[in-house]
């Protein structure tokens, strides 16, 4: 249970919604939160997203985020956290989307399941595999609405998981005929490799992140639903977007999926 005030989780998602107002990153919100009330960052994330429900947004599934390795170290951050999805943060494969959608945008190559049935509070990795319809080959778009990614735990909670958006490959794939575990992944970037990985950097497999995802909304009152697209997490380290072009995410028995960086708005594909 979080010890923040309410008028502090105030102060907190005004500040974010800010930066997204004005289109510039702001300061830390560890200074309002405290740098370990990770609560208390969920409280913030909660109003954030009601907000943007009752402006016409639908939730279409959840992300989870910081389970690589490599990313954590990259931040200083050593748990995963978690985000919400919105309807209009879902692009298709080779979507072409504006770079002025976003801040500071960073890429990383992930699977995402979609569940065909709910899954039960505190599933297990059996429950996770039974309610899994399929997966699809992902790149998310990492942001960041704090200046120069200077986060802690609490700030990335608050912001959403630090989320920006995703694009889903279109082929569907079956648990049982991949190994997530074993699988290798490849992101590249005008033919040259930026990040590589494999499955099992994933919390040990993606299957063990969507289990521990389960537990954890179903503890906050939001348990997993049937239709859900979960992104289970970085393989690889994320790789910083410098300017327009195109990004290619490539998995071992899984597919590919790229995703188009443009500039201006008017140029951007619509969102699916």
């Amino acid at each position: 249970m979080t010890t923040v005030s309410e008028s502090a989780i105030d102060a907190a998602v005004e500040r974010l919604m800010l930066a997204e107002r004005a289109r510039k990153p702001v300061p830390p919100v560890r200074d309002i939160l405290g740098a370990d009330d990770i609560d208390g960052g969920y409280a913030v994330q909660s109003r954030i997203i009601d907000h943007k429900i009752s402006s016409g947004r639908r939730i279409t599934g959840r992300k989870i985020g910081l389970t690589a390795q490599a990313v954590q170290s990259q931040f200083g951050v050593f748990q995963p956290d978690f985000g919400v999805l919105l309807d209009d943060m879902v692009f298709g494969d080779r979507a072409e989307i504006p770079l002025d959608d976003f801040l500071q945008p960073r890429v990383e190559a992930e699977v995402a399941f979609v569940l065909g049935t709910d899954l039960p509070a505190g599933g297990t990795v059996v429950d996770v595999i039974r309610a899994t319809e399929f997966v699809l080959p992902a790149i998310e778009i990492v942001d960041s609405r704090i200046a120069d990614w200077d986060i802690r735990i609490t700030d990335t909670v608050a912001d959403n998981a630090s989320s920006g958006a995703v694009v889903l490959g279109t082929r569907p794939m079956p648990l049982s005929e991949v190994d997530l575990a074993g699988a290798g992944m490849a992101l590249e970037h005008r033919g040259e490799p930026i990040s590589t990985g494999v499955g099992a950097a994933c919390l040990g497999s993606p299957v063990n992140a969507v289990a521990w995802l389960a537990g954890e909304v179903a503890r906050r009152g939001a348990p997993l639903q049937a239709g859900e697209v979960i992104l289970a997490g970085a393989w690889g380290p994320m790789a910083p977007v410098d300017g327009p072009g195109s990004y290619l995410a490539q998995f071992q028995d899984i597919g590919e999926v790229r995703v188009n960086f443009v500039t201006g708005h008017e140029e951007g594909g619509r969102r699916s």
